[in-house]
């Protein structure tokens, strides 16, 4: 099998060395690995791609490529340029921190996934979760290293990868614990942290100039039955299949008859 990975956190993460472990130890000894991943870090950079400009693109070793872009552009560097022959699969991440709940709709994991999804290939985002029980672990990774490769195996063989116009892919997040207290797989929804999200706080340089930073939220926060929040904080593997429609179709109906 040939396998393309990416990130959000750059060429030198650790959750990147995770995983290319994932990815050989599914590629075989006869398989291949490609590493194009942003040379900086990209988090937060959602499914942005450089169109305005240029993306400088440096190979560090066989098979191995660091782009001054985000994760789709890494992705679309391969694709078209990099990579001989396109791969049979993308795997995205392994992210420090979950991207579960509404962290999805701004994290360059996803953006990653999404934009192999878009181009026809089969497409799985990983991430681990932080908390209180892992962050001071000798690997932090240690859940998503020792059960992602299963996790992925068990996609690939059983679960529906269909062809229509915005392919199905998959973002899996392991939970906040170590390997041996994690538990099973559990399919989810995306969940939605109620009162919580991103905000920004002003800051004085030593110049006088005024700068903003992002600050972040309250991540344990219960998102109720059925989704990945609350399957992580439990101490399960989520895996939620995602689509890059944003169609909202519930109310598509409702809509047409009010405008009618």
């Amino acid at each position: 099998m040939r396998i393309l990975i990416t990130n959000d956190d750059g060429i030198n993460a650790p959750g990147l060395v995770t995983l290319e472990a994932i990815a050989r130890d599914i590629a075989g000894p006869d398989g291949e690995v490609w590493v194009v991943a942003p040379a900086f870090e990209q988090s937060g950079v959602g499914h942005c791609i450089s169109y305005a400009h240029p993306t400088m693109i440096s190979e560090l070793a066989p098979r191995r490529w660091a782009a001054e872009g985000s994760p789709a552009d890494c992705v679309l560097a391969a694709l078209f340029d990099v990579m001989p022959e396109r791969p049979d699969l993308v795997l995205s991440g392994v992210n420090r921190g979950n991207n579960a709940g509404e962290n999805v709709m701004y994290s360059g994991t996803i953006g990653g996934a999404m934009e192999a999804a878009l181009q026809g290939v089969k497409a799985i985002a990983m991430s681990q979760f932080f908390g209180p029980e892992n962050a001071e672990l000798n690997d932090p990774f240690e859940s998503a290293a020792q059960h992602g490769a299963a996790v992925v195996r068990k996609l690939l063989a059983d679960a529906p990868w269909d062809g229509t116009d915005y392919n199905l892919f998959y973002n899996i997040n392991f939970p906040p614990i170590s390997a041996n207290k994690t538990g099973g797989i559990t399919v989810t929804r995306q969940g939605r942290r109620k009162g919580s999200g991103f905000g920004v706080e002003a800051q004085m340089s030593p110049s006088g100039r005024r700068f903003l930073w992002v600050t972040g939220s309250q991540q344990s926060v219960d998102t109720g039955a059925g989704t990945d929040v609350t399957a992580n904080l439990a101490g399960q593997i989520s895996v939620t299949p995602m689509r890059a429609d944003l169609t909202a179709y519930d109310v598509l109906a409702d809509i047409e008859a009010a405008l009618k």
